[in-house]
């Protein structure tokens, strides 16, 4: 076996294709109302946080309008109702560790949703803590590949971030959380064409599977992926390809 795929990159290359364009302009007005709510700022300049999240909802046409909205349920300028973040962990089959962030107006409900959609995909609902300790959270920026990303890599290195890594769609760079907005600014400065930037749980060990064990574990992230109250699913399943 040679090889590795991530469920990070599998994501990005399925990109918006298998969401609707609706429920995925609803996702992205719940993830805004929550940085606008939980920084106190519709500030782009002071809010990082929300900058990061309308730089998304841009990059898949989120209309301006909806944008501002969003803004001002957050800081309560807006009807609707409150919205609350929260986080699920728990152990998909083969024993892949699971963290999904959620947004939602009633908690119980998703919390009894997302139970049910881990049972269906052959894992399990874990308690707090039990997941996470295996990722670390993270800034991570994914840079477009040149023809030479090895000298593109050396280059990255030199801007003091924790690791570089060449994946299928461009380059991760991974920087300490606080360390994020700097770093993107010292990417663009040097000319380099960025992918995203945003905020990740990273895992610390991932856990091996064959592409035949994977099947079911990409099922089950799919399951929560698509759920309109889940923002985005982090795992540390490491695929060994067949080549």
């Amino acid at each position: 076996m040679s090889g590795h795929s991530k469920w990070s990159t599998i994501k990005r290359q399925k990109g918006v294709k298998d969401q609707k364009r609706g429920q995925l302009f609803t996702k992205m007005a719940k993830a805004i109302s929550i940085a606008a709510k939980e920084g106190n700022s519709g500030d782009q300049e002071t809010n990082f946080k929300l900058r990061l999240i309308i730089d998304r909802a841009r990059a898949v046409n989120m209309p301006k309008d909806s944008i501002q909205k969003a803004i001002d349920r957050g800081l309560g300028k807006a009807g609707g109702g409150e919205l609350i973040a929260a986080i699920y962990e728990g152990f998909g089959p083969e024993k892949v560790g699971i963290i999904a962030e959620v947004v939602t107006d009633n908690k119980n409900r998703t919390a009894a949703e997302i139970k049910h959609l881990f049972e269906k995909g052959g894992g399990i609902l874990a308690q707090p803590g039990a997941v996470t300790f295996m990722f670390k959270s993270m800034g991570e920026i994914v840079v477009c590949k040149s023809k030479d990303p090895e000298a593109q890599m050396l280059q990255i290195m030199d801007l003091d971030v924790e690791d570089v890594e060449e994946v299928a769609d461009g380059l991760e760079v991974h920087v300490k959380q606080a360390k994020l907005n700097q770093l993107k600014q010292a990417l663009e400065k040097l000319g380099f064409i960025l992918e995203s930037s945003e905020l990740v749980w990273l895992p610390v060990a991932q856990v091996a599977v064959t592409e035949k064990q994977a099947n079911k574990v990409l099922n089950l992230l799919e399951l929560l992926d698509d759920h309109d109250d889940v923002q985005r699913v982090f795992s540390n399943i490491d695929i060994l390809i067949n080549e």
